[in-house]
């Protein structure tokens, strides 16, 4: 407990040593930043404005854009302040939250996504019992069971690193807080806490990959049959789900299917699955779908629709005011 605390604060090495590439970083990684909040935003407010909210499928996509926010926003103000300082400081306890919640937060998207390709291979493979199985009480239960399984992966990586020793370097050559590297400072031996790692997170992410993988190979193979008009709409939607699958759970399985030890490459592959696949997320879901494309004109045309009529309307009353002045 007192090697422990010999440590205080931690030393982030961030994404480069050269300032003229964190300048430029830090406008790429704000511009991407802005695209997370503007894109997810729509997407949310256009489902919760719109019949779309009472599907399973956008019932799933609404819960995913909320945790995709949240979820970049753990790691990706503090990577900004980094990029243009010229001291990257976290202190311990900070580290260990931050590592706490975007592993929940990590959880939480993974289970989402394998919630919405069960939506898809019920809706595909079992049209007629469609309604019957995938009921609101049965996805709110999903998502609890998302929330609940997603703790309990952050909680068993937030326990095998909070008891560990930390009394020598200081510094994390990465832009956030992750187990891999902090096992690397840690004062003790740690190859069995990396196999612990590896089994709770690498083994996590590849099973759930291979479900994904598998209920998508399903999926296809009963479209087959589909007419064309069908089969195509199907294909357009697993698509859009097939592209986000892959752009998340590559870069993860890279990072923790293999022992305990960190490469320069990780922080290229972190950016992947903390800030570019939560940005190009939205894209998928809108530009790939006719019924959020058509969600998102309706609900905003119509909201502009109405705000134009009302500056009409305060432009009229002012201009007659103007002919009919008050006594």
């Amino acid at each position: 407990m007192e090697n422990r605390n010999n440590i205080t604060v931690f030393i982030l090495l961030g994404l480069s040593q050269n300032k003229n590439i964190e300048i430029l970083c830090f406008v790429l990684v704000l511009f991407c930043y802005l695209a997370i909040w503007v894109g997810n935003l729509l997407i949310m407010i256009s489902i919760m404005c719109s019949h779309l909210i009472e599907q399973p499928m956008y019932f799933f996509l609404n819960y995913l854009s909320l945790s995709d926010l949240c979820y970049t926003s753990t790691v990706t103000p503090k990577l900004m302040t980094d990029l243009l300082a010229e001291r990257k400081t976290i202190s311990y306890s900070n580290c260990m939250t931050q590592l706490f919640i975007l592993h929940f937060l990590g959880g939480v998207e993974i289970f989402i996504l394998t919630g919405m390709a069960y939506d898809r291979y019920v809706a595909i493979c079992k049209p007629l019992h469609y309604t019957i199985i995938m009921s609101r009480q049965r996805c709110n239960a999903i998502i609890t069971a998302c929330c609940t399984g997603a703790f309990i992966h952050s909680a068993s990586q937030f326990l095998l690193t909070i008891f560990l020793p930390f009394c020598g370097p200081n510094e994390i050559d990465h832009y956030f807080c992750d187990v891999y590297p902090l096992l690397k400072l840690a004062f003790t031996d740690t190859r069995r806490i990396g196999l612990l790692v590896i089994v709770n997170s690498g083994l996590i992410a590849l099973l759930t990959f291979v479900i994904l993988m598998v209920s998508y190979f399903l999926i296809l193979y009963t479209i087959m049959a589909y007419p064309a008009e069908s089969r195509t709409k199907a294909l357009s939607t697993c698509g859009s789900h097939i592209t986000v699958v892959v752009l998340f759970f590559v870069p993860v399985l890279f990072i923790y299917i293999r022992p305990a030890t960190t490469f320069p490459e990780d922080k290229v592959f972190a950016l992947f699955y903390t800030i570019i696949a939560p940005m190009f997320n939205p894209l998928i879901y809108t530009l790939r779908n006719m019924e959020m494309k058509n969600a998102l004109r309706k609900v905003w045309c119509h909201r502009l629709f109405l705000e134009g009529r009302e500056l009409i309307l305060k432009a009229f009353q002012n201009f007659t005011l103007g002919f009919h002045p008050e006594p």
